[in-house]
């Protein structure tokens, strides 16, 4: 199967892989492979205060250790800025970004009198407070201004037809922030478009970014990727598997029952034999999983 597939695996290097971060690196590894295409990690190591020093050499020493090994160098946001910066320039040139004063405990206080507070894991609504200037006050930030209407629908490999309205879940959206970071949305979506990248493959937590992402995609004239958002690893508690939560990093001893595990959370068997004959009889039921033709 002669393809132009391009996947990526985005790791934040806020810590080392733990069980569930191996998941989303073999499914994006498996989809790459069934398809006969082209396998990248990207380092989002865009948010510094967030990165543990180290924590990146730690992440591809395991991937190799699992033997999930890259088809090119990794690439690093925190190389990036000029790229992030030129797309933000043709969003402000176009009326798409504006400059935002509000500091997190304003966006609170005015939605407190709208009686619209988010509840427990949801979004905070940007009330559009500076859409229409800054009334005096110093900018902050710089935030996506959504078209009129901001309903986005996309198709799911996994999840089917999907539609969100970004107004009302997630209003107008930051592209830099006030502390002069990018934010994630910008960051990766030009990072995709530079690197080529076909599928976005990755947790289901992730999937409610699609919308502001595709927006984005369309004001910059940028091609829009398939998606495919696996399940995710969760914890004693229920909910995500995550460094938030305690998750510990994976023993890459042995690195078979590392696979297995994440293989079982993407609803593959477990394999026995080395490593390598394990992730090919998986790619072959990958194959059969999402419907693809063999290579």
């Amino acid at each position: 199967m002669a393809t132009g597939y391009v996947g990526r695996f985005a790791p934040s290097p806020t810590g080392a892989l733990h069980a569930g971060s191996v998941a989303a690196a073999l499914a994006s590894w498996l989809d790459a492979r069934a398809h006969g295409g082209q396998w990248l990690v990207r380092i989002e190591d865009v948010d510094a205060a967030r990165c543990v020093p180290g924590a990146d050499r730690v992440i591809l020493q395991q991937l190799a250790a699992l033997g999930l090994h890259p088809d090119a160098a990794p690439l690093r946001q925190s190389t990036r800025g000029d790229a992030y910066q030129a797309a933000l320039d043709r969003l402000i040139e176009a009326g798409l970004a504006y400059p935002c004063a509000c500091s997190r405990s304003d966006i609170l206080a005015a939605l407190a009198e709208r009686d619209a507070l988010p509840r427990r894991h949801e979004e905070l609504v940007y009330p559009g407070t500076c859409r229409s200037g800054l009334n005096g006050r110093p900018a902050r930030a710089w935030r996506f201004r959504l078209p009129q209407d901001a309903s986005v629908d996309w198709h799911d490999r996994r999840l089917g037809a999907q539609r969100q309205d970004v107004a009302t879940r997630v209003g107008d959206f930051v592209l830099k922030r006030a502390d002069g970071q990018w934010a994630y949305q910008i960051a990766v979506v030009v990072d995709d478009a530079d690197q080529g990248v076909t599928d976005v493959v990755r947790g289901v937590d992730l999937a409610d970014n699609t919308p502001r992402q595709l927006l984005l995609m369309r004001a910059l004239g940028l091609p829009a990727p398939r998606w495919l958002h696996t399940p995710l690893v969760l914890g004693e508690n229920g909910e995500k598997l995550s460094k938030q939560n305690g998750a510990q990093p994976v023993d890459t001893a042995r690195p078979l029952d590392v696979l297995n595990a994440a293989a079982a959370a993407l609803g593959l068997p477990a394999q026995a034999g080395t490593p390598p004959q394990a992730m090919a009889a998986w790619v072959g039921q990958w194959r059969d999983l999402y419907n693809l033709s063999a290579s």
